[in-house]
């Protein structure tokens, strides 16, 4: 593996960690898309920047992208604070303007310029080995990889100053405020690093990517974990894989990093959609199975507990009385000897002493609708799912 293989996969890496830290608040905050706004509006303050400086590598470059992302959230909640459109609309309708004038200001004026829109939306993580930092005449590696450093480095820093105060008012504004540190200061912080963060990283590998690395690990996460910290660390440890096998899946196909890396992110979270242990669509699919059938279940505790005569609560019966298909009267007279609801003796099904205490609870509940009677159940109802 070559020097700037290496270091390919280290920026990548790098961004992926930079990426991942305000895009779990993002995601936690339902904010996900004001991402890619920020991703496309801060155009415009990059190509101010380059007017005012005629220097591609200044910071001013750095600081109006970020003052531009920060106006873009800015606009987008006065939009939205009207309650004429929501927040999805809002950025519909201020990222396209903000990123048609970076369009127009390049196609006017910087024609000639690196600054051309399949680069801004794309980026090429290939070239970045090739813009080296000099430091005194010495190579001290790619500028991306310095760059996107020192913006990780700031954002961990914050991560551990503010760990408190974004974690409460992420989940509790009102809370966050009450305890005395404001919920805005901590939101307008958030989209500050997310800002610099999308421009760190824009030269290197781009609008789309940027989005991508976002966004996706963080999904991932949500799906698998409640808690931050695992949240957090989960997020990481997805962009980094993502990254890594993004390039060398890239390498192998001979196809854009970019568009690799960001394949990979939607293979991980279609992996994780479908297979997450509870929220997995598997799960939930497996899950409202067993609901259904604790349903036909209870109906069918109700049949018995209202029929005496034998001919009612014979099995072959039940399953012409109630009409179930034979697999599924099956299940559910398994699922009932199995909690010990019931006994059957020469084919005729009897509620046992729990059965009918169960019924009778489930009859109460069906008539007084009061929340106590259930909670009550649920104690016995749940064990169906075991």
């Amino acid at each position: 593996m070559s020097n700037a293989q290496i270091e390919i996969q280290l920026i990548a890496s790098l961004v992926a960690i930079a990426c991942a830290i305000p895009g779990t608040f993002l995601i936690l905050r339902k904010m996900a898309m004001i991402s890619d706004a920020i991703s496309h509006s801060i155009l415009p303050g990059i190509v101010i920047g380059f007017f005012i400086t005629q220097d591609l590598n200044s910071p001013l470059l750095i600081l109006l992208a970020a003052l531009t992302g920060i106006i873009t959230v800015v606009l987008v909640e006065r939009i939205q604070r009207t309650g004429l459109v929501k927040e999805d609309t809002a950025i519909g309708l201020v990222f396209p303007v903000l990123f048609s004038i970076g369009v127009i200001m390049i196609a006017k004026n910087a024609n000639d310029v690196h600054l051309d829109v399949d680069a801004v939306l794309l980026g090429e993580l290939a070239f970045a080995p090739f813009d080296r930092l000099l430091v005194g005449g010495v190579d001290v590696g790619p500028k991306s990889l310095w760059v996107i450093g020192s913006i990780l480095m700031v954002t961990v820093g914050l991560l551990f100053a503010f760990f408190k105060e974004l974690k409460v008012s992420t989940f509790d504004a009102g809370l966050s405020a009450s305890l005395g540190f404001s919920p805005v200061v901590i939101h307008y912080g958030l989209m500050t690093v997310s800002s610099v963060t999308t421009v760190g990283a824009f030269d290197a590998v781009g609008a789309i990517l940027v989005v991508a690395l976002m966004i996706a690990p963080a999904a991932s996460a949500y799906l698998l974990t409640t808690d931050l910290k695992k949240m957090l660390l989960l997020s990481i440890g997805f962009g980094v894989f993502s990254a890594i096998s993004g390039y060398w899946f890239a390498h192998w196909l001979d196809a854009s990093i970019a568009g690799s890396i960001t394949t990979m992110l939607g293979l991980l979270f279609l992996v994780v959609y479908l297979f997450a242990p509870t929220k997995g669509l598997i799960a939930v699919f497996y899950r409202e199975k067993q609901q259904r059938i604790e349903v036909s279940l209870l109906t069918f505790l109700l049949h018995l507990k209202n029929h005496n005569e034998e001919v009612e609560r014979h099995v072959n019966h039940l399953r012409e009385h109630i009409n179930w298909q034979k697999v599924r009267a099956k299940t559910v007279l398994e699922l009932a000897l199995k909690n010990n609801m019931i006994v059957i003796d020469e084919d005729i099904v009897s509620l046992t002493k729990k059965g009918n205490a169960f019924t009778s609870k489930a009859i109460d509940y069906i008539i007084t609708n009061e929340d106590s009677q259930i909670e009550d159940m649920k104690d016995d109802f749940f064990l169906f799912r075991g």
